[in-house]
């Protein structure tokens, strides 16, 4: 999972997780602060830099290493930087599930 340290290291998502039987993989310190950099000093305010994403990418290729199988991109910006295409596992995108879960209970 990605997203600001706070997303990363507190309890909601990964209880959440847990009781649906998925385990949650984050990155280490170092690199969720340099996540939580990006997201603050660059995504935020519309830096989309090439080096960023590179780091991003290698974030995932190392959780993928570590066991994970898909990447939850948990913050509204990650998705500026990350696509589906950039990751050989499924990246779950919290905005896009959470404006269509709003969507769908909107019109029922």
């Amino acid at each position: 999972m990605l997203g600001t340290k706070y997303t990363m290291e507190k309890a909601f998502f990964v209880d959440v997780l847990s009781s649906m039987g998925i385990e949650t993989v984050i990155p280490n310190i170092e690199t969720r602060d340099e996540i939580h950099r990006v997201i603050y000093d660059e995504l935020s305010k519309g830096k989309l830099l090439s080096t960023s994403k590179t780091f991003y990418t290698e974030t995932i290729q190392n959780l993928i290493k570590d066991g994970a199988e898909g990447v939850i991109l948990g913050c509204t910006e990650i998705p500026l930087l990350i696509k589906q295409e950039d990751v050989n596992v499924p990246a779950f995108d919290t905005t896009t599930i959470h404006a269509t879960a709003a969507f769908k209970m909107a019109i029922n």
